[in-house]
C-alpha cells in the first residue's frame, strides 16, 4: 500500500545521515522532501504541510543524545506524528444498546456491500456477537442477491424484502426481526449514492432519522485518494457519521486517504479492508500503520492474525508430534492452510520488521503453495503419516500426479526433513541451550 511513500520517505532521512546533529538547514532540506512525498501519495496539501511544520518545530526542539543518530531521532519524532495524524489510538466499535444499530453509508462502487459481509463475520468470530445483515440497497440491481450470499458465506442471516422499495420501512422491519430473534447488532447496507445526487442524500438522512443508529460508518474506496477526502467531508456534513471504513488498501493506492482523512473529518479510520476475503478486514491502529509507513513493520499485528487462526487444541496435539518426531505431511498441510488464511503473502511479509523493505521488488504470487498443495495431494495416505517412505519409484509417481517434476518433489521432501530436523532439536531442551550457546559464534 505504501511502499512508494516509504521509500521517498527513507530517501529524505538520508539527508541526515551522517550528519552530527539536527541545524535549521539540513531539517528544512528533510522537511522539503517529506512533504513531496507525502504530496506524490496524494495527502491533502493543508495536512502535508501542517504536519511538517510541526515535525520540523519538535525536531529543532530535541536534543540529539549520543547513542542515537538526527535520523534515528527524526524517525522517532515522524512516527509519533503520523501516529497523531490518523487518529492517535484505535476507535473501536461501540455497542451501548441490544441491538446495536450500524448503519452503512458511502458511494456508488465503494465496496459497501461487501464490507457489510466482513463487519458481520468479523463480530460474529472476533467478538462473539449476533448480527443480523439488513438488505438496504433497493437500487442496485443484484446488491440484494450478493448480500444474501455472503449472509450464507459467513452464516448470518439477512433480511430482505423484495416486494418494497422504500429501505426506511425495510430497515426497520429488519430491527424489528432482530429484537425478535435476539440478534444483538444489526447492520443495515444503503444503497450507494453520490454527493450531488440530492434527492439520495435526503434518503439516507431519513434513514438515519427513522433508525437513530449508534454507529454510522461511511466506506471510502482509498484507490480514489484525495477524492475521498473531499467526499467524506460532504458525507459528513450531512450525516455526522461516527467513523470511516477505507477499502481496497491492498491495491496500488498512494495512501493519501488513510493519512488525510482524520484531519480534514475529524472522525476515526475504525476499519481497513485489505483484500477480497471475508476474513480480509482489520481494525485500524494509527501506531501500527506509521511503523509500517516507516519501514519499521508491525508486528502485533502479525501475531493477532495468527492467533485468529490459532486451534490451541490442534497445536497441543502438533506439539507432541514434533516431540516424538512424528510430525508428517498432514500436519504440513495443515499449517499451509493456517498460513493461507492469514491473507496476502507480501502483506505479512510487510509486517515483520525490515522485511518490508527487502521484498519492495519482489512479487509474491498468491498461489505459491499451489505446487506445494498438489505436491502432498498426490501422496498416498500412507505416503503422507510415512514420509520416509517415500522413495525413488514414489517420488516420480508423485511428480507425475502433481503435474510438476522430479526436482521439486525433490527439494519440498528435502526442505520438509529439515524442517523436522529442526523442529526435533527446538523440543529437546538440552539441544537447544547447545545451539543457543554456540549462536554468538555463528
Amino acid at each position: 500500500m505504501f511502499e512508494n511513500l516509504s521509500d521517498k520517505l527513507d530517501r529524505a532521512f538520508k539527508v541526515l545521515k551522517g550528519q552530527g546533529t539536527i541545524t535549521e538547514i539540513n531539517v528544512a532540506e528533510t522537511m522539503k522532501e517529506i512533504r513531496k512525498a507525502l504530496l506524490d501519495a496524494d495527502v491533502n496539501y493543508k495536512t502535508a504541510k501542517a504536519f511538517t511544520d510541526d515535525v520540523r518545530q519538535k525536531a529543532l526542539g530535541q536534543n540529539v543524545l549520543t547513542s542515537i543518530s538526527p535520523g534515528q531521532l527524526l524517525t522517532k519524532i515522524m512516527n509519533d506524528e503520523l501516529t497523531q495524524l490518523m487518529g492517535g489510538s484505535t476507535a473501536e466499535l461501540n455497542f451501548p444498546a441490544t441491538p446495536t444499530i450500524i448503519l452503512i453509508a458511502g458511494l456508488n462502487g465503494a465496496g459497501k456491500t461487501t464490507f457489510t459481509g466482513k463487519l458481520a463475520n468479523f463480530l460474529k468470530t472476533q467478538k462473539g456477537k449476533k448480527p443480523l445483515l439488513v438488505a438496504g440497497d433497493v437500487y442496485r440491481p443484484a446488491a440484494i442477491e450478493q448480500l444474501k450470499v455472503l449472509g450464507e458465506q459467513i452464516g448470518v442471516p439477512v433480511y430482505a424484502n423484495l416486494e418494497s422499495k422504500d429501505p426506511i420501512a425495510i430497515a426497520r422491519e429488519g430491527v424489528a426481526l432482530a429484537k425478535q430473534n435476539g440478534n444483538n447488532v444489526v447492520i443495515v447496507d444503503t444503497a450507494g449514492r453520490l454527493s450531488i445526487d440530492e434527492a439520495m442524500m435526503v434518503e439516507i438522512e431519513q434513514v438515519k432519522a427513522a433508525l437513530n443508529p449508534h454507529e454510522i460508518l461511511f466506506v471510502v474506496d482509498s484507490m480514489t485518494g484525495q477524492d475521498a477526502v473531499n467526499t467524506a467531508k460532504v458525507f459528513n456534513d450531512r450525516l455526522d457519521f461516527t467513523g470511516v471504513v477505507l477499502t481496497k488498501l491492498d491495491g496500488d493506492t498512494r495512501g493519501g486517504a488513510a493519512l488525510s482523512i482524520k484531519s480534514v473529518v475529524n472522525k476515526p479510520i475504525k476499519f481497513i479492508g485489505t483484500g477480497e476475503k471475508m476474513e480480509a478486514l482489520d481494525v485500524f491502529h494509527p501506531d501500527r500503520m506509521a511503523s509500517r509507513i516507516l519501514g519499521m513493520g508491525d508486528v502485533v499485528s502479525l501475531v493477532e492474525r495468527a492467533q485468529q487462526q490459532f486451534d490451541e487444541k490442534q497445536a497441543a496435539e502438533l506439539q507432541k508430534k514434533i516431540r516424538k518426531n512424528k510430525f508428517d505431511f498432514n500436519d504440513f498441510y495443515g499449517q499451509i492452510q493456517q498460513i493461507k488464511k492469514m491473507g496476502n503473502m507480501k502483506d505479512l511479509m510487510g509486517m515483520i520488521p525490515g522485511v518490508g523493505k527487502a521484498m519492495k521488488d519482489v512479487e509474491i504470487d498468491d498461489n505459491a503453495f499451489k505446487a506445494i498443495e498438489a505436491i502432498i495431494q498426490s501422496m498416498t495416505p500412507f505416503e503422507k503419516e510415512n514420509p520416509d517412505s517415500i522413495n525413488q519409484s514414489r517420488r516420480n509417481r508423485i511428480a507425475n500426479g502433481s503435474g510438476t517434476n522430479l526436482q521439486e518433489v525433490n527439494r519440498l521432501i528435502k526442505q520438509f526433513d529439515d524442517m523436522r530436523k529442526v523442529m526435533k532439536q527446538m523440543s529437546n531442551p538440552a539441544a537447544m541451550a547447545s545451539m543457543m550457546k554456540r549462536m554468538p559464534k555463528m
